[in-house]
């Protein structure tokens, strides 16, 4: 690999992902190989096929090397946010005097609430700023340079489970990858899909996956408030196999002739080529069923967002991303009918970015890019332990 191209490894719901990319001039990535592989994914913390994880992995590694005519050296993981936990502290730091802020201030009081190195089933791996605060409350991102006799904050710490860390640690050496680190992707995401101003406001992301999705109250450079849960496209499908009496890869086929925006005829029929000759489906009936799987991740992330302990404004919009409703004709409009909230496909910063279901990785490339570029300190996160910036200790487990 080039001192400029990095490689991450995305782990989804559905398949697994290695990209290897770097930034050109314009401040767009260019992505110079890519690598995927389907595997049996996870829900609610647990691998449902871990004896396949390995292989999944590998060959997506593998595959990405080949593309990218690399040998990959190191990488990033996004650990996905079902394997992860977010806690938020409020920390203070007070001078004797006038004092001006530096960045060895920022550590410090980023270090005052990282008590988590006894914790045996979580090990710290971003820790955030929703704001900091100094002698007159104002919050503001960067404080350094500015002179108060108090540094306040609020500061969001991202666990990773260890049995996750140490899991992919133990197949990366397999592949004979020692040097990895690991960075939430809800949070690699959501710096990525929002700028500066619209954090500043809060936001609230739903990524919907295959099997697994997730909600996450945004705030400043960090996360607020984050669950996951057990429902996606996959859910769907499913349902529709149920309802149809029919097998889940033909009900996939049927899902993805629905079109919930159009008011069916009466007797319209949705047709598919079945392996036995052609199969057909009453419209409004398979549209009912659908709205009702929609309506169970609606109601999912109206209960998650009513689990956050913290205020944010009640009127904000929601946005969505991930490839488990966004590609379903009409989806995404029920989906804001059932909450009741403006729901919109939140835009990236770079322009050539289409696709929903790729915002994970891109994320984690823009993510890993820019923090091993000259950054002020504290902006992308501080790891645990010695508390540096990103990826700075590599195979601390």
């Amino acid at each position: 690999m080039t001192q400029e191209e990095v490689a991450i490894l995305d782990i989804g719901s559905s398949k697994i992902s290695a990209v290897v990319g770097r930034k050109g001039p314009n401040g767009n990535i260019s992505i110079s190989g890519i690598g995927e592989c389907e595997y049996a994914g996870f829900s609610d913390g647990e691998w449902y096929a871990p004896d396949e994880l390995e292989y999944a992995v590998t060959r997506a590694i593998s595959i990405a090397e080949t593309n990218s005519r690399i040998k990959i050296k190191e990488i990033y993981v996004g650990v996905p946010a079902d394997f992860t936990t977010c806690v938020v502290k409020e920390l203070n730091i007070n001078f004797s005097k006038k004092h001006k802020i530096t960045e060895a201030d920022v550590d410090e009081l980023h270090a005052q609430g990282d008590d988590f190195s006894d914790d045996k089933v979580y090990k710290l791996i971003n820790s955030q700023p929703l704001y900091y605060t100094l002698d007159d409350e104002v919050r503001l991102l960067e404080p350094v340079g500015k002179s108060s006799t108090r540094l306040g904050g609020c500061i969001s710490y991202i666990l990773a489970e260890r049995t996750f860390i140490e899991t992919i640690s133990e197949i990366l050496e397999h592949k004979g990858i020692a040097t990895y680190d690991f960075v939430s992707s809800l949070l690699a995401q959501a710096l990525f899909l929002f700028d500066d101003s619209r954090r500043d406001r809060y936001a609230i992301l739903i990524d919907i996956g295959h099997i697994t999705s997730s909600v996450a109250v945004i705030r400043g450079d960090g996360i607020l408030h984050q669950a996951s849960f057990a429902l996606g496209g996959g859910y769907i499908t499913a349902d529709l196999a149920m309802n149809l009496e029919i097998d889940y890869e033909t009900a996939e086929e049927v899902k993805r002739k629905v079109n919930l925006s159009l008011t069916p005829v009466k007797d319209e029929v949705i047709e598919i080529q079945g392996v036995e000759g052609s199969l057909s489906f009453n419209t409004e009936f398979v549209n009912e069923v659908v709205r009702n799987s929609i309506a169970k991740i609606a109601y999912t992330i109206m209960l998650a967002l009513e689990n956050c302990q913290y205020d944010f404004p009640s009127d904000l919009d929601y946005y969505i991303t991930g490839g488990g409703l966004l590609y379903l004709n009409g989806g995404r409009e029920f989906l804001s009918s059932c909450l009741d909230k403006k729901v919109e496909v939140p835009v990236a910063k770079l322009p050539q970015l289409r696709f929903p279901e790729k915002s994970s990785y891109y994320g984690l490339l823009d993510m890993v890019i820019d923090s091993l570029e000259v950054q002020p300190k504290g902006f992308f996160g501080k790891l645990s332990d010695k508390i540096e910036r990103l990826f700075k200790n590599k195979n601390k487990n």
